[in-house]
């Protein structure tokens, strides 16, 4: 009938595409089924909402790819015109590597000048410390100043400027190196406090400590002795214990030789990058002779040409915290002399320049535990200077030593859970013990897991 209405080719012609549209159709149902199967049906099941989910699926998957396209961009330094319209909307670039980190860091409203006409003090005069401090003791027995026997609560403080380093690497060497401290004091029982902050402007530099301790002093009366130690030392035997009973009748420690600051006068008879200082009446009248050098600007300027033409081998510098307590010592010996001990039965500070090398010669021939020459308590990178932009030493030097340092008191954590570095100039590690399915019999080699001078019980109070 069709093809007499029609005619034959025009018949076969719409019969051809009545078969492409049957596939056709085949085609459409078989897609909507996988799409139905891949990203789910609508919350009904109606074809609206599969027509609704399938846009959201479309459009999220080119949301989530967009940050990876960004990324892309800033990575490869493209995307032109596009990036920077980014960075407008965004308030800046994603680069922290790029970024000024000066912008952030506002200081604001101006210091506020000292009166010219006043003396320097570092607060209000106080002259009965030790009886405010027992009085404080006695009505609270739960913060004991001894913790145990012969073992007195110490507060090791530290710190860095407020700002970051003035070179890329600063920061990585201070993070290491406070890593390093709390590593010894968790294992001594030693609390410890790192400062940032510059609490008085006009004892920058060598002596922003003094304010910083004698406000510590004054705020936890708890403590017995403050430990000051440099961000740039570093604890080089962690199994060493302070000789605690040796100081019983002292206030002051600090590594040093009597002949060379009392009859030499040598302005590096003592140093000052680590001491202990006894929290008593006595520390603050020494804190109080000891800061009036301290104040930048003339004043500093002055003292240190005082402390030059007095000290032996000093050079012309202004006035520093180290020379003035030399200084302090040699002509006031009868003040202050029967109260310090100048300890070099172990090195409280040790110079990095003749210790570093010997490293692997002590690893072979001694043990940790010793605190002297033969294994260092302490590695100080005096003159190194890693958070500035120039040292006394080429860089490359001091930060190798460094690194070695760091990683020759390291092995002896990483010892007690079964590992060790590569090498001292290696920053991976190697397992040294192999696991066991009863840790509990394992005993760490130094005995630092558990030492006996960390498990002490609270005893009454001795002033």
């Amino acid at each position: 009938m069709m093809e007499r209405c029609l005619g034959a080719h025009r018949c076969r012609r719409i019969q051809r595409a009545l078969r492409h549209l049957k596939v056709t159709v085949l085609c459409l149902v078989l897609t909507v089924v996988v799409l139905r199967g891949t990203i789910g049906a609508g919350k009904f099941g109606t074809p609206e909402q599969d027509l609704d989910e399938i846009r959201q699926h479309i459009y999220s998957s080119r949301k989530r790819a967009e940050p990876h396209r960004v990324l892309e961009e800033i990575q490869t330094g493209g995307g032109g015109d596009s990036t920077s319209s980014g960075d407008a909307n965004s308030g800046g670039s994603n680069n922290y590597e790029t970024f000024d980190i000066n912008k952030i860091f506002v200081d604001e409203g101006e210091e506020e000048k000292p009166d010219p006409n006043k003396p320097y003090t570092l607060g209000p005069k106080i002259s009965d410390w030790d009886e405010q401090r027992s009085d404080w003791l006695a009505k609270n027995p739960s913060f004991p100043n001894f913790i145990g026997p012969n073992k007195p609560r110490v507060l090791l403080v530290t710190g860095s400027a407020p700002k970051p380093c003035e070179n890329p690497v600063g920061d990585h060497y201070l993070l290491k190196s406070i890593k390093n401290k709390i590593d010894y004091c968790r294992l001594h029982g030693i609390e410890i406090f790192y400062n940032m902050a510059l609490l008085d402007a006009e004892m920058a530099g060598f002596w922003a400590k003094l304010p910083l301790i004698r406000k510590l002093l004054l705020s936890h009366p708890e403590i017995e002795f403050l430990w000051w130690m440099d961000s740039d030392a570093m604890f080089t035997d962690m199994a060493f214990e302070l000789p605690w009973e040796r100081y019983k009748d002292y206030n002051l420690v600090m590594h040093g030789w009597n002949e060379m600051v009392y009859d030499d006068k040598n302005w590096i008879g003592l140093n000052t990058g680590s001491f202990l200082l006894r929290n008593n009446q006595w520390a603050l009248d020494l804190l109080d002779t000891w800061a009036p050098m301290g104040p930048k600007g003339k004043i500093r300027e002055e003292a240190g040409k005082v402390l030059t033409r007095e000290l032996k081998g000093r050079p012309v510098f202004e006035a520093d915290d180290q020379s003035a307590m030399v200084y302090i010592l040699a002509t006031q010996r009868d003040t202050w002399g029967n109260k310090v001990y100048l300890e070099n039965g172990y090195y409280l500070h040790g110079y990095w320049g003749i210790l570093v090398d010997k490293y692997e010669e002590m690893i072979e021939n001694y043990h940790p535990g010793l605190g002297d020459h033969r294994w260092p308590l302490v590695t100080h990178f005096v003159g190194c200077k890693p958070c500035g932009k120039f040292g006394d030493y080429p860089v490359e030097r001091c930060l190798k030593q460094m690194d070695r340092a760091f990683n020759f008191g390291d092995n002896q954590i990483l010892q007690i859970y079964g590992f060790t570095h590569k090498s001292l100039a290696s920053r991976k590690v190697k397992r040294v013990r192999n696991e066991t399915s009863n840790p509990l019999e394992m005993k760490d080699e130094l005995g630092l897991l558990h030492p006996a001078f960390k498990a002490v019980k609270v005893q009454t109070n001795q002033v």
